[in-house]
């Protein structure tokens, strides 16, 4: 981030976010919150065709201890979700932990699918600025992909040989049987439609999110949506691009989609996502905490024994 000459980067930070748009700030918490309610009603939604029913307050509670610990241990949020939900409410692990593992494949899809839509309408600015980047021939180079379909090869054939043993093996033919059945309750939903409609919706305040935090910021204010699709779709390709320096990929890419594309100056497009990403992660920690404090509470009151 370049400064003003004795100009502090917190300093500057602070300008910036006396400078935004409250109000839409605010739409962004609200959205955020509201996605996440849908997103524990949708993993209830896969729980019931198992047998197991959770209330809206075990899998919100659960859901949100998760995303605290993930900020912490990637992914390590995933089976905490699973344990928490196990703790207060008795459904076993294995179960709830393929729902999660069903609810990232459906995610998957979503995401996929809504980075195409953005590439159809801003296929020339979305092309020439991935075109652009230095280690664009790299990344798309017959030799890289040959190495990603070998390492995904690899890891499938491990993976199925695994399993096999897993099932075969007397001590953890029920936690295979557990995960398996998590994993087809997407095949038994109750209602398929309502599934599917929430995962839209979900999806939908995502890309709402976005749109409230390009609006709260004076140099990103007078965008449209199809920015928004540009920057979205930057923020989900940047997940996955190799930057050297050990720079988190979101947190460069997506300045320079706003800088290039959009002529944001380059300090205000930093701070911007700086501030995002800032606001997102409080969020997830201080609802996180609530929910392991409230977690433990049940703990106590149900007998839970936490070292089991």
């Amino acid at each position: 981030m370049e400064l003003s000459e004795g100009e502090s980067r917190s300093g500057f930070l602070l300008n910036i976010w006396n400078q935004s748009n409250k109000s839409w700030l605010l739409a962004m918490t609200i959205t955020a919150m509201i996605s996440h309610a849908l997103r524990a009603v949708r993993w209830q939604m896969l729980l019931e065709p198992t047998g197991n029913r959770a209330t809206f307050r075990d899998s919100f509670l659960s859901l949100m201890t998760g995303y605290m610990v993930n900020l912490v241990v990637p992914r390590g949020g995933e089976i905490t979700r699973s344990l928490n939900l196990y703790k207060i409410s008795g459904i076993p692990v294995p179960v709830s932990f393929g729902t999660v593992i069903t609810e990232r494949v459906v995610d998957v899809i979503f995401l996929v699918v809504l980075i195409g839509i953005s590439f159809w309408i801003e296929w020339d600015k979305l092309d020439s600025f991935l075109s652009g980047l230095p280690f664009s021939g790299d990344v798309f180079s017959g030799r890289s992909l040959f190495l990603i379909l070998l390492a995904a090869t690899a890891v499938g054939f491990l993976g199925w040989i695994f399993w096999r043993w897993l099932r075969k093996n007397p001590k953890f033919k029920s936690l295979a049987e557990g995960f398996a059945k998590g994993i087809a309750s997407i095949f038994k939903l109750t209602s398929p439609s309502g599934f599917i409609g929430i995962s839209f919706l979900i999806w939908g305040l995502y890309f709402f999110m976005t749109y409230t935090v390009i609006k709260a910021f004076d140099h990103t204010s007078a965008l449209g949506v199809e920015a928004v699709l540009t920057v979205f779709a930057i923020g989900s390709v940047a997940m996955a691009a190799p930057l050297p320096g050990g720079t988190g990929s979101y947190h460069t890419l997506v300045p320079l989609g706003l800088v290039t594309l959009y002529n944001v100056p380059k300090t205000e497009a930093v701070a911007l996502v700086f501030i995002f990403h800032a606001l997102q992660t409080l969020i997830m920690l201080v609802a996180g905490l609530v929910s392991l404090l409230i977690s433990m509470a049940l703990y106590k009151k149900q007998g839970v024994n936490l070292t089991k």
